[in-house]
């Protein structure tokens, strides 16, 4: 009998702990690696262990993050700020209707035209007035009087030319007009917007971007148009049945008319 541990009173040598149903507790291999099961204490950076969540860990730069790592959610509309998303603050909500289009098609060729067009009418008439004066009158001379007749033709032909006046209001008509059709295109490219369409709601943009498409396409867009014109008109109508509501020169330019956003 041993007396060397009063704990002990059969003098038997202690035995190590035993696991749950009397195994031994299994020891990590010295020298490797920790086998799977382990709780890691300080493992090393950039090696994730499985299925154990690990405390101030940080992924392995320019690899794959190991399981158990929390995954960030992805933006469902890519980078951050990407142009062109739909939903996004500020971003177009739906194509604008034909009627509306044509709306503001009508507006800003009131604008534009008005006072051209009045300028024309004044400068026109002015016209026909003189043309209709440059009929010779021959009722006052008797007949055989050459010389007469000869004095009617020359005035006449003297007056059938056009009035200085009507021809300054006919140039002044058209310098307004162009400098319409600019105001227009410079509104229409910076903001998408011309008055007519600004008043309805809608404005013109990039397919791809969103955004307002620059004077520079706006005036391309306009010169497009003529092919909307070509084959009966068919172009102008095109957007009562397509599926974005674009005519030809938007189908040219990659636009679209959507609804602005309030």
């Amino acid at each position: 009998m041993s007396f060397g541990d009063p704990n002990n009173p059969y003098g038997q040598p202690p035995q190590a702990p035993q696991g749950p149903y009397g195994q031994q507790p299994p020891v990590p291999p010295q020298g490797g690696q920790p086998g799977y099961g382990y709780p890691q204490q300080g493992a090393p950076q950039g090696q994730p262990q499985y299925g154990y969540p690990q405390q101030g860990q940080v992924p392995p730069q320019g690899g794959q993050p190991g399981y158990g790592y929390a995954q960030q959610p992805a933006n469902p509309y890519g980078q951050p700020g990407m142009q062109g998303m739909p939903g996004m603050p500020g971003m177009p909500t739906g194509y604008a209707s034909w009627g509306a289009r044509v709306g503001a098609a009508l507006i800003d060729g009131l604008i534009v035209g008005l006072v051209p067009g009045i300028l024309y009418a004044i400068g026109m008439a002015m016209t026909a007035s003189s043309a209709a004066s440059s009929i010779p009158d021959y009722s006052s001379c008797p007949p055989g009087d050459f010389n007469c007749i000869h004095n009617a033709a020359t005035a006449a032909q003297s007056s059938s030319s056009t009035p200085v006046g009507a021809i300054l209001l006919i140039l002044l008509g058209a310098l307004i007009a162009l400098a319409g059709g600019i105001f227009i295109l410079v509104k229409e490219g910076s903001t998408g917007q011309t008055p007519g369409k600004k008043a309805l709601g809608i404005k013109v943009v990039g397919e791809a971007t969103g955004q307002p498409i620059g004077f520079g396409m706006a005036f391309v867009r306009k010169l497009c148009h003529i092919v909307d014109g070509l084959p009966c008109y068919i172009g102008y109508l095109w957007p009562l049945w397509d599926e974005k509501n674009q005519t030809f020169a938007d189908k040219i330019v990659s636009t679209v008319v959507v609804q602005a956003p309030k």
